[in-house]
């Protein structure tokens, strides 16, 4: 048989150096970041700044609140991101936002300080999907050429593949997201959200000993998540279950803290790995690239690299800088999509909520 033809990228080299600033802020985080394409084919990210809404333990994070904070922050940061990039915004070839998925006030926030900029420096905007930026800025810090995506975040979770000019969803979760799983449970038994729940349910995790029997709910290509976290819920009001360890008196038979975070971690990702592994034999690929929120923790990144080297495969994943929100992969997608002649009407300029990830035309892929 002939080998297969590479298709060329419709994505042409760029004729002279471009700019375009991002600025996400569809949670809890206010980013904004901007990214320079050149002509070589070589892309810099100049700057990438980021302020988090952090709130008491035992609570989460209204959006109204965190609207506020973003309101409040968005001049210092975008000060703060063009000064770092050596730049002015007159330098800017167009101005990127996220459109959505996410927490309606805060984007709307996010999005009206976009069409300031825009109409203050007359910069065409581009309204970019946060699930798109994601994969793009992976894709491009780690070099991963065609994986299977895991996107897993606070508000997503999602096992992604591109065919067509689309990002094809082949399964999510049929409820919570697996970062509102953690985060929630963190609430529970009320730990810091400094820097953030999932870290510190990571850390924790660490010194568990015990792996208690929880759900595992897998269905076809979909997860769900909201039975395993009510299970774990449970055993904190267990008379076996110790909120500040095991004292002197106590036998072997208690429940600590420390397990049921493991205990979580362990049957949760294995559900994520199982769905992604599905997905590789499905599409025959050897490649996968975790992005999102969640995809920072260390021992998901073991465990799907376990699966991988099993199948011949590697994993591909970014610290905290890329994994976590943040304005410079919006600028990634934005500019992408600028430099293949898109821009968003001011009158649309919009924000929405449940913008899914297989509603993008991904233009500048082959």
């Amino acid at each position: 048989m002939p080998g297969r033809v590479k298709k060329r990228s419709p994505l042409k080299a760029p004729e002279r150096p471009y700019i375009a600033i991002g600025l996400e802020g569809s949670a809890n985080k206010l980013g904004v970041g901007i990214i320079k394409h050149s002509p070589d084919g070589s892309v810099d990210v100049l700057s990438n700044v980021r302020h988090t809404y952090i709130t008491p333990p035992g609570e989460g994070f209204l959006p109204r609140d965190t609207a506020q904070h973003h309101r409040e922050w968005a001049l210092t940061i975008i000060n703060d991101a063009v000064s770092k990039a050596g730049v002015s915004l007159h330098d800017v070839d167009c101005i990127c936002f996220t459109k959505g998925p996410g927490m309606g006030a805060p984007l709307v926030s996010v999005a009206l300080v976009a069409r300031t900029l825009s109409l203050l420096y007359n910069k065409p905007l581009v309204g970019v999907n946060h699930c798109v930026g994601h994969i793009e800025m992976g894709r491009e810090i780690t070099g991963a050429q065609n994986p299977v995506v895991l996107y897993v975040s606070g508000g997503n979770t999602q096992v992604i593949a591109y065919s067509q000019q689309c990002y094809r969803i082949f399964g999510e979760t049929l409820d919570i997201a697996v970062g509102n799983c953690l985060d929630r449970f963190a609430r529970v038994i009320n730990l810091s959200n400094d820097p953030s729940p999932g870290y510190n349910i990571e850390q924790e995790a660490k010194k568990g000993k015990r792996l208690l029997p929880l759900p595992y709910t897998t269905k076809g290509m979909d997860i769900s998540l909201s039975g395993i976290l009510t299970s774990t819920e449970a055993y904190t009001t267990d008379k076996r279950f110790r909120p500040n360890g095991p004292s002197a008196e106590d036998g072997e038979d208690i429940i600590t803290p420390q397990d049921l975070c493991f205990s979580l971690q362990e049957h949760v990702f294995a559900m994520l790995v199982e769905i992604t592994e599905r997905a590789m034999a499905h599409i025959g690929s050897k490649e996968v690239l975790i992005v999102g929120g969640v995809g920072c923790n260390e021992r998901l990144q073991e465990m799907m690299g376990v699966m991988a080297s099993e199948r011949g495969g590697k994993v591909f994943a970014t610290d905290e800088r890329y994994c976590i929100d943040n304005g410079i992969m919006i600028a990634q997608a934005g500019l992408l999509s600028y430099r293949m002649g898109y821009e968003t009407p001011l009158a649309k300029s919009t924000c929405t909520q449940r913008f899914r990830t297989d509603q993008v035309h991904v233009a500048w892929r082959a």
